[in-house]
């Protein structure tokens, strides 16, 4: 039995027009549908095709190229640019447009805005297509590493340092390039000595911007190359990353909002998410649910004080510790009408001070006798002034939010596959390890896309891809001419 070869010289019958070029259920119409169905007035894009001047690529053509090549990990400008001439469904998406890699980067970095406001407009149309509830919102949070070297992040006192070196280096290269002038002798070097020093100068001001930014900003550390992004500690290292935050809607999993943060901790994320996504669906949601890193009583403060259900654990709760011991503050009784604690042998422990800055109550016996008299003194203190107890200023919050958790684990128990599955996705299926733009509107502006990214899969799965396409295609927004 033979080999089957191929022939390249052999004669092929093409389709005669590329709408024959994919097949009715090809995803790539989804994603076509999609954009057509956008409000391009409400990203700040304006679809005008009888502007003057020199002509332009349709901005719904370009929207299509980087939202179908974001959903197939394709985001690279010079990918795109060979998707648009070899890849038969980047062809017909297209309309057999080609633009060059400089068209398409540059389409991407004069829209950041725009495309930052994607997912909302993705998140509007799963609305009206009852995909989204908005009742239970689920907030979770990533790292992500930024187009920027860990390498590349200093203190002040290191760029100073490095402001220090480049100054003599400039000084040396100013006297190199007087001296051969007056020699009008070794013409190449002088060439060479002028892009030293034009690339010195560059860097010296990136420099200077960068102590302003210190100066401005609170940081301890700066990145020379993406100021925006901060040195972040996750299982794979320290790298410069930006922290992803996602709300995930309880009903379907699909993303209702998601934020790129410079914030290293989640500590104070939990309202500002809940907060957005309530503006993209118009309402408020009745149940705000995190894992325990979001566990700060103010913060979740903000969110209870709208009439939201929190339900949040505790950092005792999250590592299932027991106050077992026996003179632990578990067994100190608090009298809330008098603000004091009453020990096991019931001895008062009046208010002492409030540490405002930390949060704090602090609550220390009157009669430090009465500690070294009795016979638990050693067990339950051996401070010489007697026993101090610690409460927090909210701390009636505190215990109600534990016990709201208490109350509600079958919620909690959702928020692992409702939130931790879209960032899965993200980062395995669509190829994101790290970020392409730098600053932090390109790098929310590439969230809004993966985050859009999937919310797409996740509405063809549920609807299935001709269905959706007849729904989005009823929904399009028309063009005004």
């Amino acid at each position: 039995m033979g080999y089957r070869y191929g022939d390249r010289k052999q004669m092929g019958l093409f389709p005669q027009s590329i709408e024959e070029y994919v097949g009715k259920q090809d995803p790539v119409r989804v994603y076509d549908a999609f954009v057509e169905s956008v409000d391009f007035s409400e990203l700040g894009i304006e679809l005008d095709e009888h502007q003057v001047g020199n002509s332009e690529y349709d901005p719904k053509a370009m929207l299509k190229l980087l939202v179908y090549g974001y959903s197939y990990g394709l985001k690279g400008s010079r990918k795109l640019e060979r998707e648009c001439h070899h890849n038969v469904s980047f062809i017909w998406l297209m309309g057999g447009l080609k633009p060059d890699h400089k068209t398409i980067a540059e389409f991407r970095r004069r829209h950041k805005k725009a495309l930052k406001e994607v997912l909302k407009q993705c998140v509007r149309l799963c609305i009206q297509l009852d995909l989204i509830a908005g009742n239970v919102l689920f907030v979770d949070g990533t790292k992500i590493r930024a187009n920027a070297a860990r390498g590349k992040t200093h203190d002040r006192a290191r760029y100073e340092k490095m402001m220090s070196e480049l100054d003599s280096r400039i000084d040396k290269l100013l006297e190199d390039c007087e001296r051969e002038d007056q020699n009008q002798e070794g013409l190449g070097s002088s060439v060479e000595m002028g892009k030293e020093l034009a690339k010195a100068q560059g860097l010296k001001k990136k420099i200077q911007q960068a102590l302003e930014s210190l100066k401005h900003s609170g940081k301890e550390k700066l990145n020379l190359t993406d100021p925006d992004c901060a040195l972040m500690h996750s299982v794979q290292g320290s790298h410069a990353s930006y922290n992803v935050q996602s709300v995930v809607d309880d009903q379907h999993g699909l993303i209702v909002h998601a934020d790129a943060v410079s914030q290293t901790s989640d500590v104070n994320q939990f309202a500002e998410q809940i907060q957005r996504a309530n503006e993209t669906l118009n309402k408020l949601c009745e149940v705000g649910c995190a894992d325990a890193g979001y566990a700060d009583t103010a913060e979740l403060k903000k969110i209870d004080e709208q009439g939201i259900k929190v339900v949040v654990p505790s950092q005792r709760q999250a590592l299932h510790k027991k106050e077992d011991k026996p003179f632990s503050k578990a067994h100190f009784r608090y009298d809330q009408e008098k603000d004091c604690y009453f020990c096991p042998e019931q001895h008062q422990l009046p208010y002492e001070f409030t540490d405002k800055k930390r949060g704090k109550k602090y609550y220390r016996i009157s009669e430090p006798g009465l500690c070294h008299r009795c016979i638990h003194y050693g067990k339950c203190t051996s401070n010489k002034n007697g026993r101090r107890i610690m409460r927090l200023v909210l701390e009636d919050l505190k215990e109600k939010f534990e016990a709201l958790y208490e109350g509600s684990k079958e919620i909690y128990a959702r928020r692992k596959t409702r939130a931790e599955h879209p960032f899965g996705h993200i980062k395995r299926n669509l190829k994101t390890d790290s970020f392409m733009l730098r600053g932090k509107d390109g790098v929310q502006a590439e969230t809004s896309l993966l985050a859009t990214c999937f919310d797409l899969r996740r509405m063809m799965t549920l609807v299935g891809i001709s269905p959706l396409i007849e729904k989005l295609t009823a929904l399009a927004v028309p063009v005004m001419g």
